[in-house]
This record gives structure tokens, sequence and C-alpha cells, in this order.
């Protein structure tokens, strides 16, 4: 199999069994894997909270896993198709909660969104924990 680049992005807060069943996912459709996780700042402008976990800490535990080959800082969301192009993506995986919002990649690569695993989110997991 020649060389195929995956490559995701996520905020990766409060680690669950979904963000792991996508990243196994993302991973079997290529021989390396990718991951951009949201800097803090980023996290706080796109959901208005800061993260449970700093960014130090989801890119450690983001880079622990064996289906993850290297993981980045995603500052911007106007910069996904520099980091496409930067790490010479061959597919864009995203969990179907985007699906339609990066199709404006598909002239760079491969764009596929997977469905999210039922009944488990970080919002989900957090509430549960006020609880």
């Amino acid at each position: 199999m020649s060389k195929k680049t995956v490559v995701t992005f996520g905020t990766f807060d409060v680690f669950h069994v979904g963000h792991l069943r996508l990243l196994e996912r993302a991973r079997s459709l290529g021989t390396h894997l990718v991951v951009g996780v949201s800097t803090d700042k980023l996290n706080f402008d796109k959901k208005g909270r800061n993260p449970v976990y700093s960014e130090v800490e989801r890119k450690e535990i983001i880079q622990s896993l064996k289906c993850v080959d290297s993981v980045f800082n995603e500052e911007s969301l106007e910069k996904k198709g520099d980091y496409l192009k930067q790490y010479k993506a061959d597919i864009l995986v995203m969990g179907d909660d985007w699906e339609g919002k990066f199709d404006i990649y598909r002239e760079l690569c491969e764009v596929i969104y997977f469905q999210r695993t039922p009944a488990v989110s970080t919002t989900e997991v957090i509430e549960k924990i006020r609880l």
C-alpha cells in the first residue's frame, strides 16, 4: 500500500470512546494519521468556554494513542486548507455533525464524514459529571 495520509481535527476534551472510535476508523483509511487538536483559544472562540483539559494535556492524550502518528495545534478554523496542504493530506475525516461544512476542501483531498458514536458526546459527559 502506498503512503496515504489521513488528517482530522478536534478539541478532544474529556476524551471518550467516541473520540477513540473516530480516530481508529480514520487511521484505518490510511498509513499515517495526523490530528489537529484545537488550541485553548480556538476552543473558547468556538464554544464560548474553556476546555476542561489544557491543549498540552489534550495533545499528550491524543499523541499517546497507537492509532495516531502525529499531532499539531489547530489555531484557526480558517487555516484548515493550509494544514491539509502542510501535512499532504490524502483524506480529511470529520464527524458527521460537520457534514458538508468541509466540502470546499475536496479540491485538496478526499473528504469523509463519519457517523458519530450514538449517545456519546463531550457535552453529555460533562453534564453527567456535574450531576
